[in-house]
Formats: C-alpha cells, structure tokens, sequence
C-alpha cells in the first residue's frame, strides 16, 4: 500500500516538474572564457567581444561610434504547452559604464524574426533600427540625456515598445544608482504571463534582489507581433561620439510555463500597501459602526432591564399594602318584646 501512495506522488511530483519546465528555454554564462562555449549559444555583432580572458564581454570599444550587441541564437516560442499557453520569462545580467556620459549606456532587447541585428543605426537609440519598420521591446538604461526622445537626465531607466520615446521612465538619481559612474550593477527583468506585465529591478553588485520592481509596465507581446510564434533576446549598447565602454560580465535567462492552478500576477509591494491601508481604513469605519450598534443595543437592553426591575419592584410593594376594613351600620338588638314594643 505505501508503495502505490509512493508512485502516485512520483508520478504527481514529475507531472508539475514537466509542465512547468518541459518546454524551458534557458542559458546561464557567469563569464565568458573558452570554457564556458558562450559562442555556441549566444552570437557577438558589431565591436562586441569576449576582454579579460573571457571574465567579460566588450559591447563597445574606447572610440567614437562604436556599437555592439550579443544575442541569443535560439528563436524563443511564444507559446508551450499542451494547451499551449503564453510564456513567461526572466533574464539576469551584471554590466558596468564607463564614466564618458556622451554614450548611449545598455539596452536589453526583445524582437522577433526579420530584425536586423547586424544592422546598427546612427539615427537610432543604442544602436537600434527605426521602430517604424521593425517592432521591438527594450528596457533602456540609458547614460546619455536625448531630448530628442525627451530623456529627462542622464541616468534612467525606461521601457520603450517600437519607439526611442520611453512609456515609462525611473529616475536612478533618486534610488542612488548611477549608471555611468563605472561601478558593476545587476539586473532583473521577468514578464509575466497572464498578467502581461513586465517588471524592472536593478541594485548595486553582491546586494539582494530588491522586492519592489523599479519600474513596470503591461505589455502584451502577441500582440506586438501578432504574425511570428518566436521571439529574440539580447543586450545593446552604443557609445555614440565618447570613447564610453559597457561591459557585460554575465547573463542568464529562462522560460517558464505556468501551471493552471497558479495564479501570476506579480506582488506589487506599491499596490500591496495601498491595499493594505484601504483595508485598515475600511476596518476603522466598520469597528466604528460595530460600537455604535453595540452601544445602541447595549442601551436598550439597560434600558428593558431596568423597566422590568422597576414594574416588580412596584407589583411586591402594592401586594404588601394595608387594606382597610368596611365600616356597616349595625341594627340594634332586639332583646324581647317589651323592648321592641316599646322602642317602637
């Protein structure tokens, strides 16, 4: 008997195994030297390169104009599954940016097929071609103040979708992050699924995930490209007229399938504690209302109590009271005859 309950749970235990990572795609580089085979993977254009014995990749060189990207071979399929669902992803990276802030900085790229990636536009943001013939999603983290696009700084983050004109943008200068100032930062990128939503966290090197995502935005990705069933992943840089170099020291990234039963909608630590204090205040109001009711209550029974002591109070003392004999007129004794003849 135990050893059919242990086959079923073998069974259960493999079944959420594979639906939830049977149709990954995945790779994870923590350098990039010859051992590692990083070129059978992931493809290097422009003036990328493997620097330091492999311990990083150079996207751009130290001269003016120079562009680089490192892409992942492998198309990514929209859907997995059976039934086929849409895909989640996270991607993991370390980089750092020199300190010229006249270079674009880094960008991570989402496109599908037909995007020139050996193609690298001057006119463009990160090296990137013109959104209005190649649709695209990037994260952007940029070092360089573009009015053009209306860049509010030289330090932010952004997420653009076919256009160099941010949906959304962080300020990193109010998280205490810069990003051209050569020091080594992290990354995390995940999109979620059923939710359609794109989350951003960035931190200083060897510090924890943050909780809270520096930025997000919903974003539904078949409908970008509603044409393909693959898409593509990489990292961009372009230094423009600096000698500014970006450095990419690891990358990961993974596909999962939800299971049915799970629900993905990211925690939001924001929305969380506005849902928090919306249900604190709605508990106030409902406590005050409780008492309210409750000393109402409380009132009338004092009040139907003390009516009741009150009338049997007033019922014992009426029963005690005196009753005073009735007073009749008595009729005189008639003792004989004489007496009566002659009272007549």
């Amino acid at each position: 008997m135990a050893s059919r309950y242990l086959i079923i749970l073998y069974f259960f235990t493999f079944y959420f195994k594979s639906l939830i990572a049977g149709s990954n795609s995945s790779f994870s580089f923590n350098d990039f030297g010859q051992n590692s085979r990083f070129d059978s993977v992931l493809a290097l254009y422009g003036d990328a390169k493997a620097v330091n014995d492999g311990s990083s990749l150079q996207l751009t060189a130290p001269f003016n104009s120079s562009a680089g990207r490192v892409i992942y071979r492998n198309p990514i399929k929209f859907y997995a599954g059976k039934p086929k669902k849409l895909v989640s992803f996270s991607t993991y990276f370390s980089f750092s940016i020199s300190s010229d802030s006249n270079g674009d900085g880094l960008d991570f790229v989402v496109f599908s097929d037909g995007y020139p990636v050996d193609l690298f536009d001057d006119n463009g943001s990160f090296g990137a071609s013109n959104g209005d013939r190649f649709k695209f999603l990037t994260v952007e983290f940029d070092s360089l103040r573009n009015e053009k696009y209306g860049d509010m700084n030289r330090n932010h983050v952004g997420i653009d979708l076919s256009s160099f004109v941010s949906l959304k943008v962080t300020n990193l200068s109010s998280v205490d992050s810069g990003l051209n100032s050569g020091n080594r930062l992290q990354v995390w990128i995940d999109y979620e699924s059923m939710s359609r939503r794109l989350e951003v966290r960035l931190n200083k090197f060897g510090e924890n995930r943050p909780l809270g995502p520096l930025r997000f935005e919903r974003i539904d990705l078949p409908k970008l490209w509603p044409e393909n069933e693959n898409f593509f992943v990489g990292l961009s840089s372009f230094n423009r007229n600096s000698s500014q170099l970006c450095n990419v020291y690891s990358w990961s990234f993974k596909t999962r399938r939800s299971p049915d039963w799970m629900h993905s909608e990211p925690l939001d630590p924001f929305l969380l504690k506005e849902r928090q204090e919306n249900e604190v205040k709605i508990h106030k109001k409902t406590d005050c209302v409780m008492r309210i009711f409750s000393v109402l209550i409380l009132g009338i029974g004092l009040g139907a109590l003390g009516s009741f002591i009150g009338m049997f109070v007033w019922t014992l003392l009426a029963k005690r009271q005196p009753i005073s004999p009735e007073d009749y007129a008595r009729k005189p004794v008639v003792h004989d005859k004489a007496s009566a003849i002659e009272i007549q």
